[in-house]
C-alpha cells in the first residue's frame, strides 16, 4: 500500500487525523466515537481523568489495538491497513517504562536504531547522543536491571526518539519524575517538535500541559467534550475576573451599582463579597478592565489594590468534566496595587 498524500502541493497539513474512532472492551466503551486532529509540527495534548480513554486512544493511534469503528491517519498511513509503514515513522512512550532489562542501556537503544534500519555507525552515534541529552552516559555500560525508575523512564523515553520518529506519543510521560528531570524531557520534547515531529501527549498534569502543547483536547468517558488553546479553554469558564479591594469597604455597593448602570459589570454582573472587602467583575476583554479602572476613578471611588484572576488550567478541567473546584486553588496576576 501507498503512503496517503492528503495534501499533494506540499502545505501544512494534520499529522494525525482521527474520526470517530471506537474500542469496546466487552461492554465498556473505552472510546465512544473520537474525533480530533493534530497539525504537524505541534503538540496536542490530550487530558482526562483515570479511564477516560487516553491510553486506549494511544494504543489505537500506534497500532497495538485495532479500533472497532472509525478511522484514524497517521503521517499519511492508515493505522488498520498500514500498520507496518506506520510503525517506522512513529515513536511510543507508554505508561511504565518498557527496556530489556538485561541488556545495557546502550545496548538497548542502539538495538532500537539497528530495528528501524539505521547504519550501524548512525545507530551507536544516535545511542551515545541520547544518552548524553537524558543524562544517562555515566550509566551506559550497565545493565538496565540496575537502574533506578526514573533512570528506567528516561532510557525509555529515549528509546522512543532514537530513531527521530515524524509522530512522537507520550502517555503520560513524566509521571514519577523528579523536577529536574521532568524538565530534562520537556526540553527534549519541544527540540525534536522545533525539529518537525509531531507530539500526542497524554498526561494529568496541568503545568505539563500548558508548557508544552499547542492546543488541548478533553476525553471523558471516551468522548471528546473540548478541545482548543489553553486561552480559549480558560474563557469557555469565564475569562478572566477582576479583583477591586476599595479604600473603605462601604463603598463596594455603590461601585458595584455604578459599574451596572454604566454596562461594564459583565454578563453575570459584578458580585461583592463584604467579607473579603473585594468586588468581583467579570471581565471579557482588555478594553472593559481599562473602562472598569477609568469609572471607578472618575467616581472618586479609592482603591487599595486592583488584581486580575484567570482561571487555571487544573480548574478548567475540573468545571470541563463536571467536577467542583475552589477559588482558594486560584491563581492571580496582580496589576496594581
Amino acid at each position: 500500500m501507498t503512503r496517503i498524500d492528503k495534501n499533494p502541493d506540499g502545505g501544512k497539513d494534520n499529522a494525525v487525523e482521527v474520526r470517530g474512532l471506537v474500542k469496546h472492551y466487552g461492554e465498556t466503551k473505552a472510546l465512544d466515537g473520537v474525533d480530533l486532529d493534530v497539525r504537524e509540527g505541534t503538540v496536542l495534548g490530550v487530558l482526562g481523568p483515570n479511564g477516560a480513554g487516553k491510553t486506549t486512544l494511544v494504543r489505537c493511534l500506534s497500532t497495538l489495538v485495532t479500533p472497532d469503528a472509525g478511522t484514524a491517519v497517521v503521517a499519511g498511513y492508515d493505522v488498520v491497513k498500514q500498520p507496518r509503514q506506520l510503525r517506522r515513522t512513529i515513536g511510543l512512550t507508554g505508561q511504565y517504562a518498557s527496556v530489556d532489562e538485561k541488556l545495557s542501556g546502550w545496548e538497548n537503544l542502539y538495538m532500537i536504531g539497528r530495528l528501524l534500519d539505521l547504519p550501524r555507525r548512525a545507530a551507536r552515534q544516535r545511542a551515545d547522543e541520547m544518552l548524553e541529552r537524558f543524562s544517562l552516559t555515566d550509566a551506559a555500560k550497565r545493565p538496565a536491571m540496575q537502574y533506578s525508575g526514573g533512570m528506567r523512564r528516561r532510557l525509555d523515553l529515549a528509546a522512543s526518539m532514537i530513531g527521530q520518529p515524524a509522530v512522537l506519543y507520550l502517555d503520560e510521560p513524566t509521571t514519577g519524575l523528579d523536577p529536574r528531570t521532568r524538565n530534562e524531557v520537556w526540553d527534549e520534547v519541544q527540540r525534536m517538535v522545533a525539529e518537525g515531529a509531531t507530539v500526542l501527549l497524554t498526561t494529568q498534569y496541568m503545568e505539563e500541559a500548558e508548557q508544552l502543547a499547542n492546543e488541548l483536547t478533553v476525553i471523558d468517558r471516551g468522548r471528546v467534550i473540548a478541545n482548543g488553546r489553553v486561552d480559549e479553554l480558560k474563557a469557555k469558564v469565564g475569562g478572566r475576573t477582576l479583583q477591586i479591594r476599595p479604600s473603605d469597604t462601604a463603598q463596594l455597593p455603590a461601585m458595584a451599582r455604578v459599574l451596572a448602570e454604566a454596562g461594564l459589570d459583565g454578563v453575570s454582573g459584578a458580585t461583592v463579597v463584604p467579607d473579603e472587602g473585594l468586588l468581583y467583575v467579570p471581565i471579557l476583554s482588555d478594553a472593559q478592565l481599562t473602562a472598569v479602572v477609568g469609572v471607578m476613578g472618575s467616581h472618586g471611588f479609592g482603591i487599595a489594590h486592583i488584581g486580575t484572576h484567570l482561571p487555571s488550567l487544573d480548574e478548567v478541567f475540573l468545571a470541563i468534566t463536571g467536577e467542583k473546584t475552589s477559588v482558594s486553588d486560584t491563581t492571580e496576576e496582580e496589576v496594581a496595587a
